[in-house]
This record gives structure tokens, sequence and C-alpha cells, in this order.
């Protein structure tokens, strides 16, 4: 390629192409979140129900403290996994990704905020059911974090 030819226009540069993701459908995020509930919340619950505060009804009168025993593990753990592998146990089980929305592994600060919104979503079922409703069929969490679950192939 010479300079005149691409001075004078008949030489243009190649377009970059867009990236588009394949978001991963719906159901198989909720079944990966029921594998990632059973592996990493229950164990996590059942170690301060019985071994930290004593019983359940201890649980009970301290409901508030123990949640923040649960919680605070189960932040670390999961932020780790998608940190470094970009996938939990359940997001791996069914063969999900987490990229940020150029494709890449998300930052740490996209993690914890998808962590804290996602919390917040559960707890207030509109921002959950949202999902069903966008275009791209993606949550709150994943809206607001920059985050998108896609559909990958080991």
């Amino acid at each position: 390629m010479r300079w005149r030819d691409t001075k004078k226009g008949k030489f243009k540069q190649k377009e970059k192409k867009e990236y588009t993701p394949n978001i991963s459908p719906v159901i198989n995020r909720i079944k990966a979140f029921l594998t990632d509930s059973f592996m990493i919340f229950m164990p996590i619950t059942y170690v301060v129900f019985y071994l930290v505060i004593g019983s359940r009804e201890e649980f009970r009168d301290h409901m508030l403290l123990g949640w923040v025993y649960i919680m605070i593990p189960h932040f670390f753990i999961t932020t780790a996994f998608l940190f470094f592998r970009a996938q939990t146990p359940g997001y791996k089980a069914y063969d999900i990704k987490l990229t940020d929305d150029k494709g890449n592994k998300p930052s740490v600060f996209s993690l914890i905020a998808r962590y804290i919104i996602f919390t917040i979503s559960i707890i207030i079922p509109p921002f959950f059911l949202i999902m069903f409703f966008t275009k791209e069929k993606l949550g709150v969490h994943d809206i607001l974090s920059g985050t998108i679950p896609q559909n990958y192939k080991a």
C-alpha cells in the first residue's frame, strides 16, 4: 500500500468487527444459581448455624449477625471464583462464563458491584424479574455492573 493511494482514498482501513456477545439463556443462569446455592451457600449456612452460632434457634435470636457471618464468606468465595476463573461451579456446569461488555474478564470493582446489586435484586423481586422483560435478557446486576454471562464451550 502506497501513501499516495491511501491519501487519494483508494485504500480504506479495515473496519473492526463489533463485538457481539453470545448471552446465556435465562433458564441456564437460574439453574447455575441453584447449583451455586447448594454448592457454596448451603455449606456456609450449615457451618454458621451449627459450628459458629450453635443452633438454628440461636441463629433466629441473632439473625442479623448470622446473616453477616454467612454473606461475608459467600461474597469472598463467589467473587474469587468469578475473578480467577470467570465461573462459579454452577456457571461451569452449564458452560457459562462471565465477561465484561467487550468480552474480557470483568474487573474486581464490577464483580463487587455485581454481587451487591444481585443481593439487593434477590431481596427485591421486581429487580430480579427485569431479566425476563429486557431485550438482551440481562439482569439488573449485569446491566449496572457491565457484565455479561455468555455461553462457551471449553
